[in-house]
C-alpha cells in the first residue's frame, strides 16, 4: 500500500443520501485517508441501493489505487452526474476497496455518520 494511504474500518453507522433520499447505510464502511486530503468513506456495494446508480463513461487514474469508474445517481427529480466512484480492479495493495463505492459530498449528496 502506498505509504501515504491509510484504510481502516469506519466506526459506527454511516449513511449516504442523494436528492434527499437515503440510498445506503452501512456499519461496514471503510475510511480511506490519503496524504493531507480529508478522509473518504467507502461503502460496501451491497449496502447501497445500486438501482439508483447509472455508470458513466468517466474514468480517472490514480497511480496508487488504479482506475476509477464513475456513477451518476438518478433521483426522482434529477440526475446527479458523476457523484460516485469505485475502483473495480484496484492495484494489488488496494484490494481492500474493491466492491466499495465512494461519494462526493455536496451538490445534492450527503455522507454522514448516524
Amino acid at each position: 500500500m502506498a505509504n501515504h494511504i491509510t484504510i481502516r474500518p469506519a466506526t459506527g453507522k454511516w449513511s449516504v443520501r442523494a436528492g434527499g433520499a437515503v440510498i445506503g447505510e452501512s456499519e461496514n464502511a471503510l475510511e480511506l485517508t490519503e496524504g493531507d486530503y480529508p478522509f473518504v468513506i467507502y461503502f460496501p456495494r451491497g449496502d447501497i441501493a445500486t438501482a439508483f446508480l447509472d455508470k458513466t463513461d468517466k474514468t480517472t487514474f490514480c497511480p496508487h489505487k488504479g482506475d476509477a469508474s464513475y456513477y451518476s445517481v438518478v433521483t426522482k427529480s434529477t440526475t446527479l452526474e458523476n457523484v460516485a466512484w469505485s475502483y473495480e480492479a484496484p492495484k494489488d495493495d488496494m484490494t481492500e476497496i474493491k466492491d466499495y463505492l465512494a461519494f462526493y459530498a455536496g451538490n445534492g449528496v450527503t455522507v454522514e455518520k448516524i
